[in-house]
């Protein structure tokens, strides 16, 4: 099959990335790239993100999953530590995300260690979910093989009856993961493959950053 390019947006309506754009410190970017693309009409999830790891037999893997917390310490995400995710990340405490706004034509790619979040954040973010969602937690074995939607149906249909009136308590294994970075890249498309991009590495307490060639 062949692939035909994509005719690409006006690309006078693409806001360009230049060196006046920049801070020292990309978390200031980073921040006003996510409210920008949480703004934009044409994008439905603006916090997802491809999360990428390392697992147990050596192989890069990579899944969407939601950003639920950024802040100067780093990107913040939830998931069963039972899962191909969890136990790549209980191996290699390391990842890389990437997100994609097509709308604005935009990347942002980072790359950093991973720690886990305090139980008590964590029990704070897992009783602001939707109920449904937190019996969800309980029910999935999540990457595990399942013998049938049905048995998921009737796993949920018995927490709800096992919960009824009560405050539903977070599994131990579903812990909140932080994603602290020490490289990030801006990219933004520019008509003719030229496009812009910066990376940042953490150096010290501080950033250093390069122009790259596209």
């Amino acid at each position: 099959m062949k692939l035909e390019s994509k005719t690409g947006p006006d690309t006078e309506a693409i806001v360009t990335l230049n060196e006046n754009s920049l801070s020292t410190d990309p978390l200031i970017l980073v921040d006003q790239w996510l409210d920008e693309a949480r703004k934009c009409s044409g994008i439905i999830d603006y916090n997802a993100m491809c999360l990428s790891t390392i697992g147990v037999d050596g192989y890069p893997d990579s899944r969407m999953v939601l950003l639920r917390q950024f802040d100067a310490a780093g990107f913040v995400f939830f998931s069963n530590a039972t899962s191909a995710k969890g136990k790549a990340l209980t191996h290699t405490p390391r990842a890389a995300l990437n997100f994609f706004w097509d709308p604005l034509r935009r990347q942002l790619r980072v790359r950093g260690d991973v720690s886990l979040l305090s139980p008590e954040a964590t029990d704070e973010y897992f009783h602001s979910r939707p109920r449904r969602s937190q019996l969800g937690a309980w029910a999935s074995e999540q990457s595990a093989p399942l013998p049938s939607r049905e048995v998921l149906e009737t796993r949920i249909e018995q927490l709800e009856y096992e919960w009824k009136d009560m405050e539903i308590a977070r599994p131990d294994y579903w812990i909140g993961y932080r994603v602290i970075p020490n490289q990030i890249e801006f990219w933004q498309e520019r008509e003719n493959r030229l496009h812009d991009r910066f990376q940042y590495r953490k150096l010290g307490d501080g950033w250093i950053t390069s122009r790259l060639y596209p």
